[in-house]
């Protein structure tokens, strides 16, 4: 039988999490993820079936009982990931009275989950809820969203509509815009609470000052979601470099017009379309 660490799950994993780190998106320890697993994806290996150590969530999983996620772990570094992932990250599975989790595999010098895994577990419910082929939590710091935190107004509606005219395929990827929280201390259950909320109507939410929370169905297409907004954001960066003048650009109605071409509803209430 094949090794859990041969897997193509953790194979993913290590390369998502040496690009983001490449991409300054996740400075030391900064940065986690979580990728949910069918049960029929993680039978089949030999080294998944003994429970190392049982640990406390901290809040009501029962939503999620049973599940396996394969998650980065706490106070590791991404850059790390790739050459040792049976020690940064770790395989859990949620008790069948949400309470706690077993690690089952991985973790191997003792280590936990990331301290925001409430937090992420949180956002999958809710994700759950809009999408059962929901899979992935992605959390991380990419430096241009975090600058627009400083500058612009926290308004979903602003935001939203900043990021898609600065490229044409922004309302094709996340066509609902962005969700935004107040500033808040990260690690809590408070934020995670506060996340999970506006996940049931985001993909991702802004944390001010800090980074992001960005939820898909596989790991590329939650990374990716995430490249694009960060490269939106960087375009409006360069636009402010070359004198932050706009001379042109894509109108609200030109953007009716790309989501209507790829089947996509933009966010109700965040064009102008009179």
């Amino acid at each position: 039988m094949t090794k859990f660490v041969d897997s193509e799950y953790v194979k993913n994993m290590r390369e998502v999490t040496r690009e983001s780190y490449f991409r300054y998106w996740d400075e030391r320890n900064g940065g986690n993820v979580s990728y949910r697993l069918l049960t029929e994806e993680v039978e089949g290996f030999e080294d998944v079936h003994e429970v190392k150590r049982t640990l406390e969530l901290g809040f009501d999983a029962s939503a999620l009982a049973g599940f396996y996620y394969l998650v980065t772990g706490t106070g590791r570094y991404f850059r790390n990931v790739y050459s040792r992932p049976e020690l940064d990250l770790g395989l859990v599975k949620i008790s069948e009275d949400g309470q706690s989790y077993d690690i089952v595999w991985g973790f191997e010098d003792g280590g936990k989950p990331t301290s925001e895994f409430p937090s992420h577990l949180m956002s999958h419910i809710e994700r759950l809820k809009v999408n059962p082929n929901q899979r992935v939590v992605f959390h991380c710091h990419p430096t241009n969203l975090i600058a627009l935190s400083f500058t612009q107004e926290l308004s979903e509606r602003h935001l939203s509509r900043l990021l898609w005219k600065m490229q044409a395929e922004s309302i094709v990827v996340f066509p609902e815009g962005i969700g935004v929280i107040p500033y808040m201390t990260p690690g809590t259950n408070e934020i995670g609470e506060a996340t999970a909320a506006k996940m049931s109507e985001f993909q991702t939410v802004l944390w001010p000052h800090h980074g992001v929370f960005a939820s898909g169905s596989t790991l590329d297409e939650t990374y990716g979601l995430i490249e694009v907004l960060e490269k939106a954001a960087m375009i409006y960066s360069q636009v402010g470099a070359q004198g932050g003048e706009i001379k042109q650009a894509i109108t609200d109605k030109e953007l009716q017009k790309i989501a209507e071409f790829f089947g996509m509803t933009p966010h109700e209430g965040f064009l102008d379309l009179d």
